[in-house]
């Protein structure tokens, strides 16, 4: 057999090869395509006995019962990559690696999971503006990829929607296929699904619900954040593809299986909350996945992480991805502990009593009882053993990988009254409302820093907590949450990320069981914080804009996305970060979504996907990298590749800019008014100077594309390396189109 050294991988989500064994491991497998099968188009069934060729025959692995396994196939994948996913041991990869047409394998990872208000935040209004003009996202699909979903919650019902699309391609799995309805279109569960969509964990139920929940009254936690929940985009529809376990592990195996499939079911948007550390595209599943999905025109909107305010730490950062960044919205959940010396401090939580209580408990320090450094002071579950806790209000640290609310239940167990969380130094006036099991909230590390000095000032310390609950009119609000991942991109500078932040901060959504006393209610609500619930806000935008524009490309959606946000606050002062100081540009990215806007952008920033080909070479990938980005064979070498900041991206990223002027073009299509006038202003970053030529741009037709050029001179000298933002802006009479600059100087 004839082969091309074309690179390819390929998976196919639909067989059952999924038997798990011991003293294997899960491998994806690249392999370049044989010439026959692809010069005559041969069936799947011909490709899968191919991949099927590639799996050793002679070498097992022994199991813990002593057993010999043989190598297993789990996914054969067959648009996402060309190869697939199958159970190996090393020596099996080895016996593998001497195979023809073998490319490469490499051990699958297992990534993380990284509204009543946000609606109305977003300027969204019942049937006025974007939501009027989208139909609310009707006809749309979403495809969200995360822990399942809970079927039967209220926000998934079908009242009032359409059927499905006709070219709806998916289907509810055997065991699901009752559960669905108009709205909830699809299901589907992987390996770490362990058979169901069902949603044993809530972060999927919550992320579906966000991004195109149906509208539900009373929706509320302890009576918190009281109003009708529904999500962006209410009339779209809903397919869901569980690939993380009950504990929030996702396979990036089954990740690509999910993407695999959804291709091929039909989304039109796919909502990915969840991810792992920046990898080179090429090495990076969801990277690659995605790839193949925008080329099919499918929008994909991804979470960037929640390792901020590290700077560099953003993850999904290819540049066909909208990657969403994390702010919060002007709305608090306040809480109060007030001191025996009469000091009070602002904290936030959901959690409400039946029975207001003003009495004050005495307080107990549990780093003060720690054995162990990384155990007390952070509650843990059983840790919390000494008698002298019970009838007290317990201090204790956020973190130490512990959810707040688990915090709260070791308390409550140990026979705690209260509990005050003091907040990560690094995560400033960010704090999170959670729905606790006891009177609890949580604090900055500024302020539980003031109350720990009042414990170590008095020898009968002692607090009580008071819950004022809903209060709207944050005027600092959008601020970016400190937890949001910053840029610049580790595996491409040369393109600014995250792209927009949108609400991702005490986010209220549907959740799978009720987390408060009210036991008799069907519409159960969760409030959490992550990139996790900004994703599907930015998912649901996404569909109304699809909804509205049917023609827009995914590139088109995400550029009118981006020059049109918001970079003032409700303050109209520049939107900042949790030190309450204006945030980086590689924190804020392009700024706050506001879909309203976005839905009449003017002008629109698209790039051609060919593009990619000598963007992927200048990032001096080698051939075989690119050619598993791209499924089919590349030679760089005849390819005049471009600098990453030359790509038609509706932002700039100068990364190291020397004493040599930097010089790159963009594109633009109009959308907006057939004869319309455009004018540059330019706000030039701290020691830059930017020249754009022409300084007009002058339409006489829809669809019609123009091409200016800018140059970046850096005007300063500096030892270290220094990042300074500005913005370019193209403005009518009626648009303002909007660019932000990222600019690191080299020293």
């Amino acid at each position: 057999m004839g082969f091309f050294k074309i690179l390819l991988v390929f998976i196919f989500c639909s067989f059952p090869w999924l038997t798990i064994q011991s003293g294997l491991e899960t491998y994806i497998v690249h392999v370049e395509s044989p010439e026959s099968l692809i010069s005559t188009q041969s069936s799947l069934t011909d490709l899968d006995s191919y991949y099927l060729s590639f799996l050793p025959k002679t070498t097992t692995a022994i199991s813990s019962s002593g057993n010999e396994e043989a190598a297993t196939m789990i996914y054969s994948y067959h648009n996402v990559m060309k190869g697939f996913a199958a159970r190996l041991t090393a020596e099996q990869v080895k016996e593998m690696e001497k195979k023809h047409g073998f490319v490469s394998a490499q051990k699958q990872r297992v990534l993380s999971l990284d509204t009543t208000h946000t609606p109305s935040f977003l300027g969204l209004q019942q049937n006025l503006g974007v939501w009027k003009d989208s139909n609310y996202g009707k006809g749309v699909i979403i495809g969200v990829i995360d822990t399942g979903i809970l079927p039967d919650h209220p926000s998934f019902s079908d009242v009032g929607m359409p059927p499905p699309p006709a070219k709806w391609k998916g289907v509810c799995e055997s065991n699901f296929m009752n559960k669905c309805n108009n709205k909830l279109i699809g299901a589907r569960s992987y390996q770490l699904g362990n058979g169901s969509p069902i949603d044993g964990n809530g972060h999927g139920t919550h992320t579906a619900g966000t991004a195109a929940g149906a509208f539900v009254k009373g929706a509320n936690v302890y009576g918190n954040a009281n109003g009708t929940a529904v999500g962006v985009a209410p009339l779209a529809h809903i397919a869901v593809y569980k690939v993380c376990s009950s504990d929030g592990g996702c396979s990036d195996s089954d990740i690509l299986a999910a993407m695999d499939s959804a291709i091929d079911d039909g989304v039109d948007v796919l909502s990915i909350s969840l991810g792992g550390s920046p990898n080179s595209f090429y090495d990076d599943p969801i990277a690659f996945g995605a790839y193949s999905a925008t080329a099919r025109g499918i929008l994909v909107s991804c979470s960037a992480g929640n390792r901020g305010p590290l700077l560099a730490s953003v993850g999904n950062a290819a540049p066909w991805i909208l990657t969403v960044g994390a702010s919060t919205l002007d709305r608090k959940i306040k809480a109060t502990v007030k001191l025996g010396n009469g000091e009070e401090f602002e904290g936030e939580s959901a959690y409400r009593p039946q029975i207001s209580n003003s009495t004050f408990f005495t307080l107990f320090d549990a780093a003060k009882n720690a054995s162990e450094e990384f155990e007390t002071p952070y509650c843990r579950p059983g840790s919390l053993t000494d008698p002298a806790i019970r009838g007290k209000m317990i201090i204790c640290l956020a973190g130490g990988g512990v959810l707040s609310v688990d915090k709260g239940q070791a308390v409550k167990d140990a026979g705690g009254v209260g509990m005050i969380i003091i907040n990560r130094p690094y995560y400033g006036v960010t704090k999170s409302a959670d729905a606790h099991v006891l009177p609890a909230l949580d604090v900055s590390d500024a302020d539980g820093t003031k109350i720990l000095a009042y414990m170590n000032s008095t020898s009968n310390p002692v607090a009580t907590i008071t819950f004022q609950g809903t209060i709207i009119g944050d005027k600092n609000a959008p601020m970016v949450a400190a937890f949001s991942s910053r840029g610049p991109s580790r595996a491409s500078p040369g393109i600014l990320k995250p792209d927009i932040i949108g609400p991702g901060v005490n986010i209220l959504a549907a959740w799978p069981t009720s987390v408060d006393d009210n036991k008799n209610t069907k519409s159960t609500f969760n409030i959490i914080s992550g990139t996790s619930m900004s994703c599907p806000h930015l998912s649901g935008v996404a569909a109304l804009l699809k909804s509205s524009h049917p023609d827009w490309s995914p590139a088109v959606i995400k550029s009118a996305i981006m020059t049109t946000a918001d970079t003032l606050n409700l303050a109209n002062s520049p939107i900042l970060d949790e030190r309450l100081i204006p945030a980086y540009i590689f924190a804020v990215g392009a700024g706050h979504v506001n879909p309203s806007r976005a839905n009449d952008p003017g002008l629109v920033y698209d790039t051609p996907f060919e593009d990619y080909v000598p963007y992927f070479c200048g990032l001096n990938y080698t051939n075989r990298e690119v050619g598993k980005m791209l499924q089919r064979q590349v030679n760089c070498l005849k390819v005049k590749s471009i600098p990453e900041a030359q790509l038609n991206y509706p932002s700039f990223s100068i990364f190291r800019l020397g004493s040599t002027p930097q010089t790159y073009t963009r594109t633009v299509t109009n959308v907006g008014d057939a004869t319309s006038s455009y004018k540059v202003e330019v706000a030039s970053p701290k020691g830059v100077v930017v020249e754009v030529k022409p300084t007009e741009l002058n339409f006489s037709q829809l669809n019609q594309k123009l091409t200016y050029q800018v140059t970046f001179s850096k005007t300063t000298n500096n030892s270290n390396f220094v990042i300074v933002g500005g913005f370019l802006k193209w403005t009518s009479n009626r648009h303002s189109v909007r660019s932000p600059i990222a600019i690191v100087l080299d020293k």
